[in-house]
């Protein structure tokens, strides 16, 4: 098989695998729906390693697949672009893929929907495959779209809850806004370049770095209005602050749909395309500072918000906000090669971690409050140690995988000498000690300390928090049963992404950060050089590991471990008297910032308000009252007027025909 028939396999083997599971999955029944799916993600894994392999030796695509349409001088094609950019996110999308497939089987086995499951989440695969192989930004904005509407059918997918659905529709409304700035973006690249293919754009950027946008009663640059336009499609797609709110509520979807959104596939498609789009986006320092200020906002008060949350994929929805901030922030520092290095090794450990959660939701028979757990470490011995790894790596401990990339955001924002830099280290150095306390906050209450399960809960002092604790089918432990491990299906992937959590950081820093790994995918500027000062300071990973034990980041992770362990092993008493003590901040965190409240009185309400407005006055009074109703009433009374002259009576007739004729000789008077 030629490389260009294994370019089309790679995308085309998932989007095989979800037209029979989702067309003829009732027909070939359950198991041959999974079997399919799973090995036609298989297929595309290996197919990705070989395609890694070949682009390793030197060899790189850019090619047209075949033109869509063509208007005027404009073509609008699908095309490839194969590099080693595009090949690290191929690895990682598969693989981390085929692991919620092969966990789908344990974790959906009594679920009616289950053949339907498969076909979407193999859907998903072929959408976010074809966004990160784009070599234009048309096929970039059909993969955008696509991994927006197959992700909102997979949060709504048990459609008959209303809080799924009202979920799936605030993030498909938060994600259009997002969206309409993006595609705003493309289209002023369009404009402005007359093409949309990615390297006649960024092969002409330069020659626009002065020209103002074209855009009335505002004076900013051509290129900063692009970038920030584009970036605004990530914010609502990656879940930037203040486009946020909607990655929570999609806890509402079944587990392994949060793995799969929240780990390698739709939050990380916003920092893929800023990645891809550096050539652009080093070109206006603005919009660098724009992009590192929104990470920095994400990256600590999304981690605040993760303290107080008692649903177990919560908690690991907000450690996803934090993670993608500090990634945003490493793309504002113009280090975009370590923002990629910690989107691959984030996708594994916070995988690791949703299916972690998805073994206790199953063992704890779908109830997801940590308060009803501990003490599950002897019951699940393999979830216990592969959660334990997802921790640690997740707050940066080192010689797991974590460590290297989220320590070198931190090195690349304190190199970063643009507006902003100093709040975003500020932020990110903070957010270290924030991630650890809850991580290890969830980790204690879940594997450690006293058995809570299988009693009668009580209203866990009135915490209104409780009514949004999503569960999968809400049942818990009845009184005297005990959890059990999940069975292979669910284990196996957890021990598979376990080992990259653990090694992959180790033996990839060096090549993609400082060998040269992106440079013919990824362009840097000269004016930006926290990179390059960062290189000179690197002594290999272990050297790293040692110099680290002396900076701040990481005992600020013990002390965040070791406060999670004092105050909920030691004194438990501590947290509630401190949440007691400072209700008002409590109360803050509690409601999200009040961003949900506010969007739904400005926004929502708004909506509604405009269309009871537009109702009563506009179609009720000016089109039904006046126009119809109004053009019926005047048309009767005009024809009430005339019918007093319809009397029947001749000589009433002649005697209008006399004023008539008298009115016509009067005017023909006067007009002479």
């Amino acid at each position: 098989m030629d490389m260009q028939s294994l370019y089309l396999l790679v995308p085309l083997a998932p989007l095989v695998g979800a037209i029979i599971a989702g067309l003829f999955g009732k027909v070939i029944g359950r198991a041959w729906s999974h079997r399919i799916t799973i090995a036609l993600v298989a297929v595309s894994f290996f197919a990705s390693v070989a395609i890694f392999r070949d682009v390793l030796a030197g060899h790189q695509f850019n090619g047209t697949v075949y033109k869509w349409m063509s208007s005027e001088s404009t073509s609008f094609e699908i095309g490839f672009l194969i590099d080693r950019l595009t090949v690290m996110m191929m690895l990682v999308v598969t693989f981390v893929s085929l692991m919620v497939h092969i966990y789908t089987i344990g974790y959906m086995e009594e679920d009616p929907g289950y053949q339907r499951f498969f076909s979407y989440i193999s859907l998903f695969t072929f959408s976010m495959l074809m966004l990160v192989m784009a070599n234009n930004f048309l096929q970039l904005f059909f993969g955008w779209e696509a991994v927006g509407l197959v992700s909102y059918l997979l949060i709504g997918f048990w459609y008959t809850r209303p809080t799924a659905i009202y979920a799936n529709l605030k993030a498909f409304l938060v994600n259009r806004v997002g969206d309409f700035g993006f595609l705003l973006g493309i289209g002023l690249v369009l404009m402005v370049f007359g093409t949309l293919d990615y390297q006649a754009v960024f092969a002409n950027a330069h020659n626009y770095v002065n020209d103002m946008a074209p855009i009335p009663g505002i004076s900013v640059g051509l290129l900063t209005s692009i970038c920030i336009l584009l970036f605004i499609g990530a914010m609502g797609k990656s879940a930037q602050f203040p486009l946020h709110v909607w990655l929570p509520d999609s806890m509402e979807g079944p587990t392994p749909i949060s793995a799969l959104i929240h780990a390698a596939t739709m939050v990380t498609a916003g920092i893929f395309m800023v990645a891809r789009m550096s050539p652009l986006f080093e070109l206006s320092d603005t919009a660098l500072s724009f992009v590192m200020v929104i990470g920095a906002i994400t990256a600590l008060f999304m981690g605040f918000l993760g303290v107080i949350q008692n649903d177990i994929k919560r908690v690991v929805a907000y450690s996803t906000l934090s993670q993608l901030g500090y990634m945003t922030v490493a793309l504002g520092a113009s280090a975009y090669s370590v923002a990629v290095f910690h989107l691959m090794t984030h996708a594994f450990f916070k995988a690791l971690l949703f299916l972690g959660a998805g073994s206790v939701i199953i063992a704890m028979h779908h109830d997801q409050d940590i308060r009803n757990m501990g003490g599950l470490r002897k019951y699940m011995p393999i979830t216990w140690i592969t959660s334990l790894i997802g921790s640690l790596a997740l707050v940066g401990t080192p010689f797991f995988s974590g460590f290297y990339s989220k320590d070198s955001i931190i090195e690349a924002v304190e190199y970063s000498h643009l507006a902003g830099s100093g709040f975003a280290y500020f932020a990110v150095v903070a957010g270290v000690f924030v991630t650890a306390f809850y991580s290890f906050r969830m980790y204690f209450l879940v594997f450690h300390g006293e058995e809570r399960f299988g009693k009668a809960h009580h209203d866990h002092e009135g915490d209104h928090a409780d009514e949004e604790i999503s569960t999968d089918h809400h049942h818990g432990l009845a009184p005297g049963q005990k959890p059990h491990e999940s069975s292979w299906v669910v284990t196996l992937p957890l021990i598979l992404l376990a080992i990259p959590s653990v090694l992959i950081g180790f033996f990839a820093i060096d090549p993609m950060l400082f060998g040269g790994y992106f440079l013919d995918s990824i362009y840097i500027g000269q004016n930006h050089q926290a990179l390059t000062e960062m290189r000179e300071e690197f002594r290999g990973p272990v050297f790293m590991v040692f110099h680290a034990l002396a900076d701040l980041p990481f005992w600020l992770a013990v002390a965040g471990a070791g406060s999670a362990w004092f105050f909920y092993m030691k004194r438990p008493d501590i947290p509630a008297t401190i949440k007691q003590k400072f209700s008002a901040i409590y109360t803050l965190l509690d409601q999200k910032y009040y961003f949900d409240r506010f969007n739904d009185w400005f926004f929502a309400g708004g909506a509604r308000g405009t269309s009871r407005l537009l109702w009563k006055f506009g179609d009720v009074k000016l089109i039904d009252g006046f126009f119809v109703n109004g053009s019926a009433k005047l048309v009767g009374m005009f024809s009430g007027v005339l019918r007093t002259f319809q009397t029947g009576y001749v000589y009433h007739y002649a005697f209008w025909m006399i004023i008539g004729v008298s009115a016509l000789l009067t005017v023909r008077t006067w007009f002479e």
